[in-house]
């Protein structure tokens, strides 16, 4: 069984990202890194909490960072996670995937080259 490095990014579903960007800031103390009309990125005491306007998600997803997302992604399958949005690459060295816990709970998974 491969390990994890902790949650490092939390992204938030919003629908107004400029009143949500406030909001963030203020909690957070911080402006953003990253600000976007498509994405609105602060970082933060070692994570980083993302903002995603029109995103289909209920919640906010946590990401987990690990070593081999190919090899975690097969274990959690293996232990019964069904995978939501399959590995991706969303920037330079970064790939990403989702899957859904047995009550549906979304688990985000991500690896960085």
């Amino acid at each position: 069984m491969t390990s994890t490095e902790g949650i490092k990014i939390v992204l938030h579903p919003v629908s107004d990202l400029a009143k949500a960007k406030d909001v963030y800031a203020t909690l957070l103390g911080t402006q953003p890194s990253a600000d976007s009309e498509y994405y609105v990125g602060f970082d933060a005491e070692g994570q980083h909490i993302g903002l995603v306007p029109g995103s289909k998600e209920q919640g906010p997803v946590a990401y987990w960072k690990v070593p081999d997302l190919d090899a975690k992604l097969a274990e959690l399958t293996g232990a019964g996670a069904a995978v939501k949005e399959a590995a991706h690459e969303v920037g330079p060295g970064r790939r990403v995937a989702t899957v859904t816990d047995p009550d549906g709970n979304v688990l985000g998974i991500m690896e960085d080259s």
